[in-house]
């Protein structure tokens, strides 16, 4: 069932349309589709210890393997999806998406996988307590290449991706079952007492 949530809430903020200073809409959930599902298909799972919550993909993690804060090196190599990345439709020259042949590396992957790896050992280990997840599944950059976080979209546009997201993020949580939630950063932090109100513990990491 996690799949089919994800998949709607990729549908629908595919049929999304931003206005500058937004330039380039990156959806990894359909170009890097592949590698979302094998995500999703391995380690969803029921009964969690936790879920933790990211804001959206980064430009070297999520963006180019399709799984969250998915540096390609840990991902390829201690999660072990490398699956076939296409492209998205309009491509920015500064930020092409190479998927895992891309070299450069993704900050808050190696942070947040190494620790995993660190002091689980295996991906099963982890996942068996665990799952991770980004709020909003798109990336977004401005005409000069740089990122924009979802934050700073304009209103209109905010109200109607984050209905969205609200509504997978809610589905997945149902469908998860996990006896706490917790947000890589205040933003995400904020997103997830939203949608759970006093249903669940919500905690933050940096």
């Amino acid at each position: 069932r996690a799949i089919s949530i994800v998949e709607r809430l990729r549908d629908a903020v595919d049929a999304l349309a931003f206005k500058a200073p937004v330039a380039h809409v990156y959806n990894p959930l359909v170009y890097a589709w592949p590698s979302t599902r094998a995500y999703l298909d391995r380690f969803a799972r029921r009964d969690i210890d936790a879920l933790f919550l990211g804001m959206n993909p980064g430009p070297f993690g999520m963006a180019q393997t399709g799984v969250p804060f998915g540096e390609v090196g840990l991902v390829r190599d201690w999660i072990g999806i490398h699956e076939r990345v296409g492209k998205p439709p309009k491509e920015h020259p500064k930020r092409p998406i190479e998927g895992f042949d891309c070299t450069r590396s993704e900050v808050s992957g190696q942070r947040f996988w190494g620790f995993a790896k660190d002091r689980f050992h295996s991906p099963e280990r982890f996942f068996r307590r665990f799952f991770v997840w980004n709020y909003c599944p798109l990336v977004f950059l401005e005409a000069s290449g740089r990122n924009l976080t979802p934050d700073k979209l304009r209103e209109s546009e905010r109200r109607e991706l984050f209905a969205h997201c609200d509504d997978a993020l809610r589905a997945l949580i149902d469908e998860l079952a996990p006896s706490r939630v917790v947000g890589i950063g205040r933003f995400a932090r904020l997103c997830l007492e939203r949608v759970v109100g006093d249903g669940l513990p919500v905690g933050e990491i940096l």
